[in-house]
């Protein structure tokens, strides 16, 4: 794969998306709507997670977990290259349907971890699902095993996640509507508290401000849009944007490669 290449591939199993990257972008936090696992092929990277710094290398299994805040840079200078399953939550939840106890629910465990059993079925089924022909039985099969060696049994419901009511009301607020125009007033009455409470609890309950969270709600908005074929300029409108340059600049960054890109791989 040549350097600065991001590759969507085209997935046999509906709610998969298969993406190979070599890349030297350091991207901004943002967060996905999707679980996420991948494997790193060469080079290595440091990235912040919702579980604290983590640094992986090649053959290190790499995952994320939808809303979790993440980054990502290389180590040192160099390029490093990775291919990785982005899975709807759906997806997840019929394959951990028998892992998951009452009042729990599924999450990836480790953000980086060298586990070779585990990397290595990645990687298959990353085969499997770009191959071009549908091969159920070994999808479904590698899958279970995936979900079954990467899960946190102890993951508590998303209500006893730690996130105070007050700001769940608040984010809520702009989950509902991410392209509304929403100022730190409406988040204040939403939530019972002062502006500045608001500010400084928004921040320490979701590790970003309230208007850095609403750009990356509009982020995955646009995203959404754009894999149903959605014209470029009509997401930008309907995700909440100034316009189309102003999310393009932010798609970039967060994710870097362009909306055109994004497009042309989606389909």
């Amino acid at each position: 794969m040549q350097p600065g290449q991001f590759v969507m591939q085209r997935s046999a199993l509906p709610g998969v998306q298969a993406v190979a990257a070599c890349s030297g972008h350091t991207f901004s936090r943002h967060t996905h709507d999707q679980f996420g696992i991948g494997v790193i092929r060469a080079g290595a990277q440091v990235s912040h997670s919702g579980r604290g710094r983590v640094q992986a290398g090649p053959g290190h299994v790499i995952t994320v977990n939808p809303g979790e805040v993440h980054d990502g840079a290389p180590v040192g200078d160099g390029m490093r290259a990775w291919q990785m399953l982005y899975l709807d939550p759906g997806v997840i939840a019929q394959s951990a349907a028998d892992l998951i106890a009452d009042g729990r629910r599924y999450e990836f465990e480790h953000p980086a971890r060298d586990q070779p059993g585990l990397a290595r079925d990645v990687l298959s089924l990353y085969a499997h699902v770009t191959a071009g022909a549908e091969a159920r039985l070994a999808c479904d099969a590698l899958l279970l095993r995936i979900v079954a060696a990467a899960h946190s049994p102890y993951a508590p419901s998303e209500a006893g996640r730690g996130v105070p009511d007050a700001i769940r009301h608040a984010r809520t607020l702009i989950d509902d509507d991410p392209a509304a125009l929403v100022s730190l007033a409406d988040l204040a009455a939403a939530s019972g508290l002062s502006r500045y409470q608001v500010l400084r609890a928004f921040a320490g309950a979701t590790g970003m401000t309230p208007h850095a969270y609403q750009m990356q709600r509009r982020l995955l908005l646009a995203r959404r849009l754009i894999r149903e074929g959605r014209p470029l300029a009509d997401a930008a409108v309907a995700g909440g944007f100034a316009d189309q340059s102003h999310m393009t600049r932010l798609f970039v960054r967060t994710y870097g490669v362009s909306p055109r890109r994004y497009a042309l791989a989606a389909r």
